[in-house]
Order: C-alpha cells, then structure tokens, then sequence
C-alpha cells in the first residue's frame, strides 16, 4: 500500500509540472498573433507555427472579456477569465493578463496576453498548504495517512515520509483513548471514524500529551469529509491549532467560578474550608490542605500578624483535607493538631505573608506548555522569590506545591497548600495566582463564618440565660419544655417560653416570637420577657396584658429609630401568646398576639377546639386582643410552641401542625419524653428558625381544699370571719398556721368593709401554700404606707407584708380582690411576689 501511495503522489507531481507552464501571446493591433510562446504549446497544443498570423479569437471558445485585444481594442492592462480551445478540442478554462506594448516613439506596438489555467491551483499554493502553522493532514476512509503538513509532523512528531500509508490507530495509539476520563470525552480516532462513516464534519477541542512533553496541550480541530464529484467520501480532512493559553485559561475561570458558587455556602469554619479543599480537585490539583489556627477554629479572634515571629513552631489545626484519591475527603469534625516547624515553608508564609511555589525540578524551556506558552519559564511573571526548586518534596511523591497564607481584612486566620502528585505538569505563575484567588475567596468567607460563630456563640449565651433556667414549683400543672436554636449557619432567633405562678393558685403559661435574629433578637426577647413577668404580677387579664405588651413593643421601635420616627412592626415586632390557668375553677383564659393558638388535648384524646383567632402581632398599635375562655377537664393536655417548631422551607405552617397534633399522644406518662418525641419528629436537618416547646398538663385542686364565705358589710363579722378561718386551717390539719391567719384575715376584711365595696368574699386555698384571699366591688387598690408615730391606722398591711411570704391586688371585672400566702412547711413553692 506504501508503493502504491508513492506512485500516486508522483504522478500528481508531475501533472503540477505540466499543468505550471505559463503562456505569452503577442498579438498586434490589427489582432493577429505575432508571437507565441514554448508554454503556449505546452498548454494548449498549438506551435507557434499553428498560431502565428492566425487572429487571436480564434482561440477562444467565449466572447473575449472587456478590454481584450481583438474585441475591444489597445487599452491599460486587463486581466479576465475565459475558455480557450485545445489543439485536441478540448477546452482549457484560463486566466487572461493583457499588456500594452509600445514603441521608441510612443506608437502602440499591439499588446502582450499572459494565459494561465484556471481551476488548477498553482505550485505556490501548495507551498502554503505545506508551511501552514496549523496541523493538517487528509486520511483515506479507513484513517491510512494520505497527507500531512509540516507543522502537523512536528505535533505527532512523524515526518510524512514515516506515517504514509499508515492507520492513524498504529501512529498515535494514545489518541484511541482520552487524556481526561473524568470529563467523558470521546477520543480523537473515534471522532475521525465518525465524521468517515457519517459523512457530518465535526469540531473539537482535544486535549492531549504530545510526544516528548509533560504537558497537557488544548486543540482546536475541525474535521470534515472530502468527496468526489459523484459526491462519495473518497477521504477525511483534519486542521488543528495549539489554543492551550485560551484553554488552560478558560479552565482557571471555571474553577474561579465554581469557587465562587462553592466556597462560603455555610457559615461554619470547618466546612467553608472543606469546601476551599474540594474545589481545585481534580481540575487542578490533586490534594488540598487547609490549616487554621486554633483561635479561628473556636470562633475568636486571630493574633496579631506581628505574633508570627521567625524561629518559632506554628502551630495549627487541620480543619480540611481532599484527596483526588480520597472523593470522600474529611468534611467536619475534631480537627486534627499540626505543627510547622521553624523555617518550614508553611511557618514563612504565616511569618512573611507571601506565598512559596516548590517545584521539584527546573521545567526549564519544556514550561512552554504548561498552562499557556512561556509562562512557566519566563521569570517576568514570578513574583520574586518564586519558584523554589526544591527536590525533597519529590520524595514525598510531589511535582509542585503552592502554599498560599489564608489573610483576611488584615489578619492572618492560617496557611493553605496546594499539591500535584500524579501529574508531570509544572506549576506556573498564573497558577499562583489562581491559588491565591481562590485562598483569597475562601479567607473571607472562613473570616465571615468565624465571626458569625462567635455572634452567634454570645447571642445564643444571652438567650439561654433570659430564658427559665428552671421551670418552677406549682401544682396547677405538670410542665415540660424544649427550646432549640436554628441550625448552624443560622443566627440564633427570640423564641421563649415562661411559666409563671400566679396568685390564688393559678399559673400563667406563656409563648413568644421576637421578629429578627441575632443579638438585637435575643436582647428584645429578654425586654418583653421580662415585660410579661411584670404585668403578670399585677395579675392583668390576658387580652390587658397584651396590650399593654404592645404599647411596650411600639416604644422599643421608637427607641431604635435614630431621627424619632416609627419602626415597623417587621423590623422590631413580636408574638405572644398570654394563658392563664386556674386549678379551682378549671378555667382556662387565654390571648394571642399573632402567635399560633394553644393544642389542647383532652384525657380521652379528642381535640378540644379552640374558640379564638390569633389578634395581630405586638408592635402594629391601635389594634384590640381578645381574650377567650374554656372550662378544661382534669388531665387536659396543652401544647404551646412557636411557628420554627411547624414551619419550614421544606412545610406548610398548616402540614406541620396537623403533623404536630398527631404527635401529641396525650396518655403518654412522662412529659419529658413527650417533649423528645416531638422534638424529634418535628425538627427537620435543615431548619431555620428556633423552636421552643411547652407541655402542659392540667390538675383540678380537691374542693376540699377550697373554702369560701361570704362577709356582710359590717364590722361586727370581722370576729365571724376569724373564727371560720381559724376553724378551716385547723380542718386542714395547720394548726400552727392559726394565728398569721387570724390576724391577716382580721386585716383584711376590716379594710374591705371600711373602704370597699359590697359584695365581699373571703376565700381560703390549700395548695402548695395556704392562700387568703379577700373580694370586693371596688377598684382601689389599698396600698403600703409609712405610719406615723400618732396614727391611729396604716400598719395593716404592713403587718400582713411582714407575716406572709407574699401579698398582691389583682382586679377583676367587678372589683379587685386582696391576697396574701403563707409557706407551708414542705413546700418550696415560689409565691407570687405582688407588693
């Protein structure tokens, strides 16, 4: 097959040859041939003796083209295309030159006519082809080499001699597979035999080793079929130029790109720098390290870049490591100890700042295909100092190494290094810089992460220290709590939760949203925390308390507005959700400020409607709440939670109470559990926003241990009413109780006769504490003063004070009524501190 394609290839030759030759015609003015050239017979058969004298027209097959001598006269010179006839009768299509001749005295001597064949291309044209600086080649259909070009020898490293005759497959084995398997490329061979199959042209951009260098080169190529004139493939064409610079750069940029995409997506410092690991793996290198120092790993501070001084061990904590061979990689977890030891590559940069490329060997001019022509070995592009030559890192199965130092807004957070270890390529100066972008990129946002922890650290510290930190003694109800922060990569928000007793054995059971996160979040939760407990004690009734609590919200808006002006309720507003419960009467009173209303489950497991609707949120003014109320079986089971506990991206506010509800088994024994139940099956991975959880479940105190009378409007009763009260305690069993009763109730129903109004009731209540209490219909409220050494009244109610462990006003629809509680030995029950 050789012989056979050398034969054809001389005879093309020799065909140029006969087919350059390039005839004269000299013709006079009246037309006529006066002189003929050898090229003329080589090229169209006839002898000047066939020709001579003969006129030029003659010649032709077509009109002559303007300006042509014989058709339109002596004139500048012309050039045109016609066909001319063949001494065999053929027709020769050809290119005509004419050029004026003239004589000594300026007479027209006729005109000189150059003939060249047309649609023939010229020797000088495959001269151009030969010494093209892009590849080409053309192949038979089974891919045998038919033709290269001089720069495509040079690419394959075959002379055209060597490869003629030849399948592409025995030449360039390496092409039948792809240099790059991640990216699913499809070799180059099996492209060729596409386009010869198909008869489609294709391009490409291949990248591939060419012989002799270590180092990837990117080619553009185009490929097409060529056929002939019955239009059958008779071969397959190929051209190609070196893009590797626009390639390798446009491979940077994806990376920047992807970097940008990828690098900061959570505000952890551990996994923004498992993210910086992964992303130049396997694109561009094949192990990431990233160090950081033990400050930034707990969320402080960094030290001072003068701490970093030469001669000293740094030490850091390896917060991520990626391995091309490792996809898995470390993603979080307990970071592992790291030291660099003095002088080390890693401590230089902390000290200096300044990145250090090791190479393991000189690239020397090979360097030219590294990522972009003359990159690698023109010194110009280094910064100084950079590159380091440095053998022994070979040894550690490394050809390069960037250590690049993690610097954000002036402080350094740790060190960073890129390593090649299976690939021969260099590194260059633009891989430096590409290393520190991407350093760069990743420093902020671990900087960003690190201060988000630390805020996120005292805001969550703040919180947990305004929220209950205990829930208190009270026999109204049995209680559980849960309270959860976002998930990381989130602030933490102004849910909370209390529990508070109030008086005459009741207790107060209350829920809360603060709009916003972070810091601000959590001091405002603390205000209106400490807000509620406040008005609790003045024992306000839910829908007055709310509003009250509004009030308080709309000055807190105006104390965060410089100029004076109103804040929004999105910016500074809040939910509430104000309960009261009452173990004597079972009642249970309750109002909303925009926050979910209250689950209420009764001990045979049916839903207890609630009738209500959430009133708006805290904060907008001018608007009413509305309190109702519900007589609770003994058992009952009450569930208040914040929407972060039911909501989410990922759930309808609705689904996650319908889902809450199902949750909520009411014969479970330990509320504790219950809580974790729910908890668990509520809370999804991506959450947020916080939760907080509040179980309750109701107790009905024993009528026995409720006892109540009534007190006519005269002070001769007040001698009854201390002996019915002496004689229930003593009923009770509290007989050492007998004496701070019988002065308290003394004092107390003597004012309300003297300065209230009928009716009046005395009640007494046997909980964790012994409750006095004393009705009437009027609302003023008695109130502690310093007597005198002459006055005759004004120590009543000190003396009370003095006697009792708490005492308190709470006004009611139709008047007030006048407690006070004393401890009962056993019972460490918080009272209500009311004075």
């Amino acid at each position: 097959m050789g012989t056979a394609v050398r034969t054809e290839a001389c005879r093309v030759e020799m065909a140029d040859k006969q087919d350059a030759p390039t005839a004269v015609v000299v013709v006079n003015p009246d037309g006529l041939v006066s002189g003929w050239s050898d090229g003329g017979r080589l090229l169209l058969g006839w002898t000047a003796e066939d020709t001579v004298g003969r006129p030029v027209t003659d010649l032709l097959v077509d009109p002559p083209p303007p300006g042509f001598p014989g058709g339109y006269g002596a004139g500048p010179d012309s050039t045109g295309f016609t066909a001319l006839r063949h001494r065999d009768g053929s027709t020769v299509d050809a290119v005509l030159a004419a050029h004026p001749l003239f004589g000594p005295d300026g007479r027209a001597m006729g005109h000189a006519v150059t003939v060249q064949r047309w649609g023939r291309r010229p020797v000088i044209a495959d001269r151009a082809f030969e010494q093209c600086p892009f590849a080409l080649g053309v192949y038979d259909p089974e891919l045998r080499f038919l033709w290269i070009n001089d720069s495509s020898g040079r690419v394959i490293a075959h002379s055209e001699e060597q490869v003629l005759g030849k399948k592409y497959r025995e030449v360039l084995p390496e092409f039948d597979r792809t240099l790059f398997p991640e990216r699913d490329d499809k070799p180059y061979t099996d492209t060729l035999s596409e386009v010869a199959r198909t008869g489609e042209p294709a391009r490409l951009i291949t990248v591939f080793r060419p012989r002799g260098s270590d180092y990837a080169n990117a080619w553009a190529t185009s490929i097409w079929p060529v056929r002939d004139a019955q239009g059958r493939v008779r071969a397959i064409a190929n051209w190609g130029f070196d893009m590797s610079a626009e390639y390798w750069a446009r491979q940077r940029l994806l990376i920047l790109n992807e970097a940008s995409g990828g690098i900061g997506r959570t505000l952890d410092v551990i996994g923004t720098a498992q993210e910086l690991a992964r992303t130049p793996v396997p694109g561009f290198v094949d192990l990431v390290s990233v160090d950081l120092l033990d400050e930034v790993l707990r969320g402080e501070e960094p030290p001072s870049v003068s701490a970093f001084t030469s001669g000293e061990a740094i030490r850091l904590g390896r917060a991520a490591q990626h391995s091309a061979k490792d996809e898995a990689g470390r993603v979080a977890g307990p970071t592992t100890p790291v030291t660099h030891p003095a002088g080390s590559v890693a401590a230089r940069c902390l000290t200096t700042g300044r990145s250090t490329v090791e190479l393991a060997a000189d690239p020397g001019q090979g360097g030219e295909w590294a990522f972009g022509p003359g990159l690698a070995a023109d010194p110009a592009h280094w910064p100084p100092g950079n590159p380091v030559i440095d053998g022994s890192i070979a040894a550690a199965g490394m050809t390069g190494r960037i250590t690049v130092p993690l610097r954000a807004r002036g402080a350094l957070l740790g060190v960073v290094s890129f390593s090649r270890l299976d690939r021969p390529e260099a590194f260059t100066a633009d891989d430096l810089i590409l290393a520190e972008e991407l350093t760069a990129k990743a420093a902020v946002a671990i900087d960003n992460a690190r201060r988000y922890s630390r805020e996120r650290a005292t805001a969550l510290t703040l919180q947990r220290s305004l929220l209950p930190q205990g829930l208190p003694n009270q026999e109204a109800v049995e209680v559980a709590s849960r309270y959860l922060p976002g998930g990381t990569g989130t602030e933490v928000g102004g849910d909370w939760f209390d529990v508070i007793p109030l008086s005459g054995a009741r207790v107060a059971l209350v829920v809360g949203d603060v709009v916003g996160h972070g810091l601000h979040a959590s001091a405002s939760m603390g205000r209106l925390r400490t807000a509620v407990r406040t008005l609790a004690d003045v024992d306000l009734p839910p829908d007055e308390l709310l509003t009250h609590m509004d009030d308080l919200v709309l000055h807190l808006a105006s104390d965060h507005e410089p100029d004076g002006h109103f804040q929004s309720a999105g910016e500074s507003g809040a939910t509430c959700l104000y309960t009261v419960y009452d173990p004597v009467s079972r009642r249970f009173t309750f109002a909303s400020a925009g926050h979910p209303l209250p689950l209420i489950i009764s001990p045979d497991g049916t839903r207890a409607p609630v009738p209500a609707h959430p009133g708006p949120p805290l904060g907008l003014g001018g608007l009413p709440f509305e309190a109702a109320e519900l007589e609770l079986p003994e058992g009952s089971l009450l569930a208040l939670y914040t929407d972060g506990l039911v909501g989410s991206h990922e759930r309808d506010i609705d689904d996650g109470i319908t889902e809450l509800r199902r949750l909520l088994n009411h014969s479970a024994t330990s509320l504790e559990a219950l809580c974790d139940t729910v908890m668990d099956g509520m809370l999804l991975d991506s959450r947020t926003d916080d939760a907080a959880l509040l179980l309750a479940r109701t107790r009905a105190l024993d009528p026995h241990h409720v006892a109540d009378w009534d007190v006519e409007p005269d002070t001769a009763q007040v001698p009854h009413a201390r002996k019915f009260a002496v004689d229930q305690v003593d009923a009770w069993g509290l007989e050492d109780a007998s004496f701070v009763t019988e002065l308290v109730v003394s004092e107390l129903v003597t004012n309300a006769i003297r300065y209230g109004e009928p009716p009046i009731r005395l009640r007494l209540i046997r909980d964790a504490s012994l409750i006095c209490e004393v009705s009437d219909a009027s609302n003023t409220a008695p109130h502690l003063r310093r007597a005198r050494a002459f006055d005759e009244g004004g120590r009543g109610l000190l003396l009370v004070a003095q006697l009792t462990q708490g005492w308190g006003t709470r006004h009611t629809g139709n008047g007030k009524t006048i407690w006070c509680a004393q401890a009962l030995p056993g019972h460490r029950r918080p009272v209500p501190d009311g004075s």
